[in-house]
């Protein structure tokens, strides 16, 4: 039996009250963009739409079910903006955040020439969001995404398809960089940083839905920077860098782990926050 449908003013009221009791930041807004997720329309048609007009709640009920045990919204409408790219996501990857862009910023900052024929290598791909958000602004570049996770592989060779970026990003499944050879211009890496003492306070959408292989850090955090600064001698060419994302107030700890490598710091990138998000160091 279908179920009756109902008007949209009731809809987003029943959604902010359910998310509102799960203390979701906004829940009115949040309610309103599961809505638009679910109707396959943006904010600004969900806004403008009568607030009487009748709606089929099935699926937006499941929606705000699912966002009321604080599963994260993008694994929920299973898409998330970085850059200027849209990406699937699923619960083998990490959602993508803004935060990470600073790496990004940064490599357009240092290599300003959008023509040269770059090679890339991004380790720990995850959605493969940096590596594609870098291909896109390189258009003559070719970039090789390294992941351990079969099925995050998978999806950032559906991402790069997605994108149109098929034909310059590879995918391979491996342990960092033990499953590439050869030297690249600019290595990239948002490695697990969060010390496993802090696992368990992280925020529930974290906490219990997002792959906890792509956050453990190890005790102190900085296992995943140890083992790509051993072999970064190895993967960059003479004038590559090497971008790492870093978690908070990590970036003198990860710069002494680069100079006994014999690696030195070319730059400290902030986030939109002020904090230092990613470290460029070179042989």
């Amino acid at each position: 039996m279908q179920e009756i449908q109902i008007p949209l003013g009731l809809l987003i009221r029943e959604g902010e009250i359910l998310l509102k009791a799960a203390e979701i930041e906004d829940p009115r807004r949040e309610a309103q963009l599961l809505i638009a997720a679910a109707l396959q329309k943006s904010m600004t048609e969900i806004f403008m739409m009568d607030k009487n007009t009748l709606i089929d709640p099935v699926l937006i009920r499941q929606y705000f079910a699912r966002r009321g045990k604080r599963e994260p919204f993008a694994y929920i409408v299973k898409e998330q903006g970085f850059w200027s790219l849209d990406l699937a996501v699923s619960p083998a990857t990490l959602i993508p955040r803004a935060d990470s862009e600073s790496l990004i910023e940064v490599l357009l900052e240092l290599l300003p020439d959008r023509q040269n024929s770059y090679r890339f290598l991004d380790l720990g791909t995850g959605t493969g969001c940096l590596l594609l958000a870098a291909l896109s602004e390189y258009p003559n570049a070719f970039g090789v995404g390294v992941e351990k996770i079969p099925q995050a592989a998978l999806l950032a060779h559906k991402n790069a398809q997605y994108c149109k970026l098929q034909d310059r990003a590879s995918f391979v499944i491996g342990n960092w960089a033990d499953a590439v050879q050869g030297e690249f211009d600019v290595v990239l890496s948002n490695p697990p940083y969060i010390r496993k003492k802090e696992l368990l306070e992280l925020m529930p959408e974290v906490q219990q839905y997002e792959p906890m292989s792509a956050l453990d850090g190890g005790v102190d955090g900085l296992d995943a920077y140890r083992y790509i600064c051993n072999q970064a001698i190895d993967l960059l060419s003479n004038n590559g860098i090497l971008v790492l994302e870093l978690g908070i107030k990590q970036d003198i700890e990860v710069s002494n782990i680069a100079l006994l490598k014999g690696l030195s710091v070319v730059k400290k990138q902030q986030d939109l926050n002020g904090c230092i998000r990613a470290l460029v160091l070179s042989r």
